[in-house]
């Protein structure tokens, strides 16, 4: 069972009560928060189909990446709270609007509150958009309430993974992680060039860290076979404000270049690769609270 008391709902397991205020990693109460529920166009095409997801994006994170292009929310806390029955009434609006999926943004650390807004089941593809950081106990406990699983792959470098995101133990944890979702949903399903049913892994490719990137494909071209998983190779790193170091500027051609040769060498078939000009604010939305 799922609980926000003695949490463990991520890989961090903090072990606190947060219904009795205690925060943990992510900084969040019991009460699920988010910071905008709207039609989002720029998810893959998969997921976004023509007509949008209906995105709701979650307050607070379980990562806490250092080059994060969603702080105010992610770390700040920004956003609204609401109870079980208005994010139903959410999902439900977002249907209404003509939506053709519901995108969790960054659900994990609310799950207790968000299952009961899952049932009874909605009628478009749920879709759990996450960063990989998860932990095989909790994702049991969605089995059967997830249609589709959107997560990152973030790194293959555990030494980078404890730089930027305080977590050594990425790699392993999103691998455990992603056998788990792949062994949930079973193989890629699309109809009518929607993800119905399967797993869509995501890698960002960041500054100067090419070595990493050809690490993350290596790592699934091996644990996964040809229609396993589709995959989604990105370029829009952007620089936030007060960014320092190797982080503090876009991709270059040539390490997008490098990834995407080294991509096509692989095996991974299935998928898509973002165009190199993608490196836009244009991709961050609004922190509004929209829809809420």
């Amino acid at each position: 069972m799922l609980t926000y008391t003695h949490c463990t709902l991520c890989p961090r397991r903090c072990g606190v009560d947060r219904t009795a205020g205690q925060r943990g990693f992510c900084r969040m109460g019991d009460t699920p928060r988010a910071a905008r529920a709207a039609v989002h166009y720029w998810e893959e095409p998969a997921i976004a189909g023509s007509y949008g997801a209906g995105a709701v994006f979650f307050s607070g994170c379980t990562l806490g990446c250092t080059y994060c292009q969603n702080q105010p929310i992610s770390r700040g806390g920004f956003g609204r709270d609401l109870s079980p029955a208005r994010l139903r009434e959410i999902f439900l609006q977002l249907i209404d609007e003509g939506v053709q999926s519901i995108d969790l943004v960054t659900p994990t650390h609310f799950l207790p509150s968000i299952l009961p807004a899952l049932t009874p089941k909605l009628p478009v593809p749920v879709v759990y958009n996450c960063g990989g950081y998860e932990s095989v106990e909790t994702l049991r406990q969605l089995e059967g309430l997830i249609d589709v699983y959107l997560p990152d792959y973030k790194y293959s470098d555990p030494a980078l993974a404890a730089r930027l995101s305080q977590a050594p133990d990425y790699p392993e944890v999103a691998e455990a992680a992603l056998r788990e979702m792949v062994r949930q949903t079973g193989p890629v399903r699309m109809e009518e060039d929607m993800l119905t049913r399967g797993v869509l892994v995501r890698h960002l490719i960041l500054p100067g860290q090419i070595d990493n990137s050809l690490g993350v494909i290596d790592a699934l071209d091996r644990l996964f076979r040809p229609g396993e998983i589709l995959f989604s190779l990105m370029a829009q790193y952007t620089p936030m404000p007060g960014m320092t170091g190797g982080l503090a500027r876009p991709i270059t051609r040539e390490e997008y270049d490098a990834v995407l040769s080294y991509l096509w060498l692989s095996g991974i078939r299935d998928g898509y690769t973002q165009d190199f000009q993608s490196a836009s604010a244009e991709y961050i939305p609004s922190w509004d609270l929209a829809g809420l």
